[in-house]
């Protein structure tokens, strides 16, 4: 049994990799990077690309999704005033197709690349249960699997630079109405969502609380806090 693992998800422009340094830790890194303009990609020692820290409650609404359990999850990080938006969403209900996005990156991943995902995150999720919630003094020889440890360390000492994210504060839960509506594009931040009333309006992401499925022109309900409806005359 190893300590580490490590799977890389590359497509032409866009590649994500999944990184745990020690089955001890409560956490598992993502890392984005992506190909520069120049046809070179971005390098994390050059402080390039982005990581994320997800904890292990992360990673089950991570495998909820996986699972078909949920259409699509969504959750902020926040450091140093800057937040980064994550979402895992399902293309549609066919569950072939799922989307990973991490503030400016986007990838797709397949069937079977998907399957990869979720087992290994399950895999990942059954050992840091196991070891990371342990009292007991771990043995030394846990680092000695079929790494050495040293060289482990200096393989992810930038992910550890990289990636001190914290989670945001608790917040007083929000006023919020469903309403009906269709989704018409999407940025990074926001989904444009064509309304009843045949109008069309940019939601902010952080202010929707439902599960949607991001497809365009498909009719769906959106629970939406109800400051940004009022803003926009959509609620009285």
């Amino acid at each position: 049994m190893v300590d580490s693992h490590i799977q890389s998800f590359f497509g032409q422009n866009t590649g994500i990799i999944v990184k745990t340094l020690s089955r001890s830790k409560n956490f598992v890194f993502f890392q984005c990077i992506k190909k520069k303009p120049n046809g070179v990609w971005e390098k994390p020692s050059a402080n390039e690309g982005k990581t994320i820290k997800f904890s292990l409650e992360e990673v089950v609404m991570i495998l909820q999704v996986l699972n078909g359990k949920l259409i699509n999850w969504t959750n902020y990080h926040s450091y140093q005033d800057k937040k980064t938006h994550i979402s895992f969403s399902w293309e549609d209900n066919n569950a072939d197709v799922l989307w990973i996005n991490i503030g400016d990156y986007s990838k797709m991943l397949n069937f079977a690349q998907v399957e990869i995902l979720r087992l290994l995150l399950t895999h990942i999720l059954n050992e840091k249960i196991i070891y990371a919630t342990s009292s007991k003094k771990k043995d030394k020889s846990v680092f000695q699997d079929e790494f050495d440890h040293n060289l482990i360390i200096e393989n992810f000492s930038n992910i550890y630079k990289e990636a001190i994210e914290e989670q945001p504060s608790m917040k007083k839960t929000p006023i919020m109405t469903q309403i009906e509506g269709l989704i018409k594009a999407e940025s990074n931040k926001a989904i444009l969502v064509q309304f009843n009333s045949d109008r069309e309006v940019w939601i902010p992401k952080s202010t929707i609380h439902s599960q949607y499925i991001p497809r365009k022109n498909n009719t769906q309900n959106f629970l939406i806090e109800n400051w940004i409806l009022k803003k926009y005359n959509l609620i009285s």
